[in-house]
């Protein structure tokens, strides 16, 4: 007999996977967005969209920008807000993430926001909770709000993402940001290319419409570069994907020889200064990473804000015009 059985399915939508939306979906999301850009300057930066409701962050993986963009973002939407660690959480006893989720939502929340080192752990949670759930990452499988504000940050500085090209570079085999990227960047028309050494790039690569080089030269052809550290964190123990961290660096490194005035450089953080990126190119005129930092929180409560407040499922709502998204959080 389960602890907490999950109540009846109701009508719902989560975000699991960037798969989960179509292109009028992330227009959406992003108008959204840039509605609540007028709320970040105003002297109370807080609005009652969500107020009533509750919003619990569950953080099975150390992180510092995506939980704290997510507690800000609902904060911010006047939601309540608990946020779990796994660490000196019941997790350290041994529970399961099944009970940890239907003792959770014993509670109540509207929205479950969940990190997990497991690939499927998201959506295994869908099975356990009457609340609309957003991954905020499962193992090398899926980060979709990190696509999101990485695709605000570029329409923010390019105007469009129809043709935009963007070669990401690095450890696109264990990088969900990747995986997200991809499939985000593809459904918004822009071409993207794969820049890595081979042990390094998926070997499905091809499959999925972009182009692989293993050349670092690549890049200079691109709008956006995409740079990602090494996941040690993913890879399997005692594998050696490459010779050393230095030779990685010399022939992989984006430093400022290899990039070109006009381009964006872009990370999901956090960096690794002087291996996959110079430190002169991390915070120098190309770099984009604190604007990535800032559309983050904007976006994340237009997810939040999509999901309790948005079109019901199965219905294809008009797109809202960004003066609606105004004055609809002012």
């Amino acid at each position: 007999m389960e602890l907490y059985p999950p109540k009846p399915p109701r009508d719902r939508r989560h975000l699991i996977s960037v798969a989960d939306l179509d292109r009028d979906d992330v227009e959406r999301i992003l108008q959204t967005a840039e509605g609540f850009e007028s709320v970040m300057h105003r002297d109370l930066k807080k609005v009652p969209t969500l107020r009533g409701r509750t919003v619990m962050t569950v953080f099975f993986e150390p992180s510092t920008r995506t939980s704290s963009s997510f507690e800000l973002a609902a904060k911010r939407l006047s939601a309540d807000v608990v946020s779990l660690k796994a660490s000196g959480s019941s997790v350290d006893k041994g529970e399961s993430l099944r009970d940890t989720v239907q003792t959770l939502s014993a509670y109540d929340p509207d929205v479950i926001v969940i990190r997990h080192s497991s690939v499927g752990a998201a959506a295994r949670v869908t099975e356990a909770t009457d609340a609309h759930v957003v991954n905020a990452g499962d193992g090398c499988h899926q980060h979709p709000t990190q696509c999101l504000l990485d695709l605000y940050t570029m329409r923010a500085e390019r105007g469009s993402l129809d043709s935009l090209h963007v070669a990401i570079v690095g450890d696109v085999a264990h990088s969900r940001v990747a995986r997200s990227n991809i499939q985000g960047l593809r459904l918004m028309g822009a071409k993207v290319t794969l820049v890595g050494p081979p042990t390094l790039i998926p070997r499905d690569a091809a499959s999925l419409g972009v182009e692989v080089r293993h050349d670092i030269g690549a890049i200079a052809a691109a709008d956006v570069v995409y740079v990602l550290r090494m996941q040690k964190e993913r890879m399997a123990a005692g594998a050696a994907y490459v010779p050393s961290l230095r030779e990685y660096t010399a022939l992989w490194g984006v430093t400022s020889a290899r990039v070109r005035p006009g381009q964006l450089v872009m990370h999901p953080g956090p960096m690794n200064r002087g291996i996959e990126i110079a430190a002169d190119v991390a915070d120098g005129p190309n770099s984009r990473v604190a604007d990535q930092v800032r559309a983050g929180l904007v976006v994340r409560m237009a997810v939040l804000y999509d999901l309790l407040a948005g079109p019901r499922p199965g219905a294809k709502a008009a797109l809202r015009p960004v003066a609606v998204a105004a004055e609809e959080v002012a």
